[in-house]
């Protein structure tokens, strides 16, 4: 006789907890992390600015070609010399710094996050932040228990170079291999998180303008609910 498939009991769907995401920078914390830690690390050493200064030619050559490049550059320049182990140090003595700062976060993103915890949702921390640094900083604010999606680093003969960037459509591609397809509400504040709003039942909008918003529908093809949090 042929196996019979497994049916689903009435309602399983229902029992299972609501997938909530949370875009981090500009969401949970004010302003780039990544890029506050990367200035921090040009502050901190003399022989970084010294080399990004006899790199601007090379930046300005790039430029017309790709935003990206520059940035990646300077990204390679800052973590020069820096091994896996040295780079978690780092990272997690930085998060450690900005964990104190408490005007750098958003207090009312905070308590979304926790209020949906609470709640029994499955939060899961979609960013383009790199990992090891997300993760120190969210640890550091006493959010446990968190899934976290971001970008990541990989060792190169010359220090950390950058692997993944998790932005725009790459954050749907992150949460596809993670098994998710499609989740019930959505932080977002940019265009960059469109293609993750776009998946929600629910899209939120943090702090947006009216014309960002416009912008966003647009792309979403519907309406999202709009948040002003501080």
């Amino acid at each position: 006789m042929p196996e019979r498939e497994a049916v689903a009991p009435a309602g399983a769907d229902a029992a299972l907890p609501r997938v909530v995401l949370f875009d981090f920078d500009g969401v949970l914390i004010r302003g780039d992390s990544f890029y506050l830690f990367m200035r921090e690390r040009y502050r901190r050493s003399w022989w970084r600015c010294l080399l990004a200064l006899l790199s601007t030619p090379l930046l300005l050559l790039l430029l017309p070609v790709s935003r990206r490049l520059p940035m990646r550059l300077l990204v390679r320049i800052a973590l020069l010399g820096l091994g896996e182990q040295g780079y978690q140090v780092a990272a997690n003595a930085f998060a450690a710094t900005l964990a104190r700062r408490p005007k750098q976060f958003c207090r009312d993103g905070l308590h979304a996050l926790r209020r949906h915890q609470a709640q029994g949702d499955r939060v899961i921390v979609v960013t383009g932040c790199e990992h090891t640094l997300v993760s120190g900083i969210l640890q550091q604010l006493g959010l446990t228990h968190l899934e976290v999606l971001a970008s990541q680093l990989r060792p190169g003969w010359l220090g950390m170079r950058p692997r993944w960037h998790n932005v725009g459509r790459r954050k749907v591609q992150s949460l596809a291999r993670h098994g998710l397809s499609a989740w019930q509400v959505a932080y977002g504040d940019s265009m960059y998180d469109a293609a993750m709003l776009k998946l929600a039942a629910e899209a939120v909008l943090v702090n947006g303008t009216p014309t960002l918003c416009k912008k966003v529908e647009k792309a979403l093809g519907r309406a999202v609910t709009r948040v002003e949090w501080f």
